[in-house]
């Protein structure tokens, strides 16, 4: 795999942004999927979404400063995206953010992508009943497995604040499993 560093600085490049795009597109894209895949739940949402995503990528590259990893960066820019395209689609469908997130939740029963089993549905109900914040925190913390370093980069908050929101958010979950 190619450096970081070196990517980034292919990306900016015209004569090798072609090239350094498809290495990043391939390097990032199953990773940025499942991110994307939890906040929207649904498959075909997912990929709007994460070509959406890559599409600011490519015409962003040029304001990202390495300030923070490049991953970070594309995982703020998806998150991002994800929750724009929810808050588009229930204004589309006119329903609130809330009755919103109960229908994806509802039709992951008959998503022939969805493989999970009743638990990881019940945990998905459990999991839409969280503030957005609260979700993204569980999801990447829990899910992907990611330090909290890395989660405030990607979500630009303290590490504090993100402690605090996972764990309110594991204490959510574990009351809603209990009651249901």
């Amino acid at each position: 795999m190619i450096a970081e560093e070196t990517l980034v600085q292919e990306l900016k490049l015209e004569e090798s942004r072609a090239r350094a795009f498809e290495v990043l597109v391939n390097t990032y894209k199953e990773r940025l999927y499942w991110h994307i895949r939890r906040i929207v739940l649904n498959h075909d949402d997912t990929d709007d979404v994460l070509q959406n995503t890559f599409i600011k990528i490519y015409r962003n590259i040029e304001k990202f400063k390495g300030d923070s990893k490049l991953y970070s960066w594309m995982y703020r820019i998806a998150t991002n995206e994800s929750l724009t395209f929810l808050k588009q689609k229930s204004r589309k469908m006119g329903v609130s953010n809330q009755e919103l997130k109960d229908r994806m939740v509802e039709n992951l029963e008959a998503d022939v992508y969805f493989d999970g089993d009743e638990i990881q549905l019940k945990l998905q109900k459990a999991l839409a009943m969280l503030p957005d914040k609260q979700k993204l925190v569980f999801t990447m913390k829990y899910f992907q497995e990611m330090k909290y370093h890395d989660i405030s980069e990607a979500l630009d908050t303290s590490e504090g604040a993100l402690k605090t929101s996972y764990h309110l958010a594991v204490k959510k979950i574990e009351a809603y499993l209990k009651e249901n």
